[in-house]
């Protein structure tokens, strides 16, 4: 399954805050071996939202949006999405208990309207019930296109991925995969330059090549990073493919010049 990811919020466009959830959800998606090809960062404009989603259904089966479930006028992206889908508009019972028992707790005593519109939900969509803030999130399918809403705060949207869309991507893909990270030591720590990528590059010669494990440097300001990248049907088999090109990268690197070895999470 082709994923996309779209994050909405003109703030994100504006540099004012930085795109956590990408890189948070781009992660999860590796480890389940599901393919996300491209990212999409949108403002808030419904317009603009509706030209990304068809872009994005024109090469994918399923986009993951977070951002814009709020109670400002400027938070349109469920509402947008409802109309994309055709979804008839529901109160959902537990979100807005939910929400209001979190807000008393937080000081208040009544509740506005705009408020209220977070815990509305697109009919028989799956909700996703938000243990951290305020506004759920949904899952929508419609003639085999699917779409995954969740909160833009990173503190809300990463526990309801964690919660509800693992196990829901987990339904789409047959595989995992498993990532075991080499750290070199630092030109600092260490008055050589092989610990750099280029020569550690020219040192693993053709392991970078592998197919499976994939194994390839990374450029850091502490120092060069080697990453064996195994898919298999589960983590057991995964760790097994990894083990012999791990002790072949070992050698050819030379081990007094690694400072760690650990699994990428």
């Amino acid at each position: 399954m082709i994923v996309e990811i779209i994050s909405v919020g003109t703030e994100l466009l504006l540099g004012n805050i930085v795109n956590t959830n990408a890189q948070f959800i781009s992660k999860e998606l590796a480890k389940l071996g599901m393919e996300c090809y491209y990212q999409t960062v949108v403002g808030d404009n419904p317009d603009r939202i509706k030209g990304a989603l068809d872009v994005a259904f024109s090469r994918g089966d399923m986009v993951i949006l977070t951002g814009g479930l709020g109670p400002t006028k400027d938070d349109l992206t469920k509402e947008m999405l409802m109309d994309y889908f055709h979804k008839e508009v529901v109160l959902d019972k537990k979100a807005w208990e939910m929400m209001k028992e979190r807000m008393t707790r937080s000081g208040f005593t009544q509740f506005s309207d705009s408020q209220k519109k977070q815990a509305y939900v697109p009919k028989d969509s799956i909700i996703m019930y938000n243990h951290n803030g305020t506004a759920p999130g949904c899952i929508m399918e419609n003639n085999g296109k699917y779409c995954m809403l969740f909160p833009g705060p990173p503190k809300e949207m990463q526990p309801m991925f964690k919660e509800y869309g693992v196990p829901y991507l987990r339904k789409f893909s047959d595989k995992v995969f498993v990532s075991m990270d080499i750290k070199m030591m630092s030109r600092d720590e260490v008055s050589v330059t092989i610990v750099g990528e280029g020569p550690c590059a020219e040192r693993l010669g053709d392991l970078c090549d592998n197919e499976n494990p994939t194994v390839a440097t990374y450029a850091k300001e502490d120092g060069c990073l080697i990453r064996i990248t195994a898919a298999a049907q589960n983590r057991e088999e995964a760790l097994k493919l990894i083990e012999p090109i791990l002790e072949q990268c070992k050698k050819a690197l030379g081990e007094k010049y690694i400072k760690r070895i650990f699994e990428d999470k």
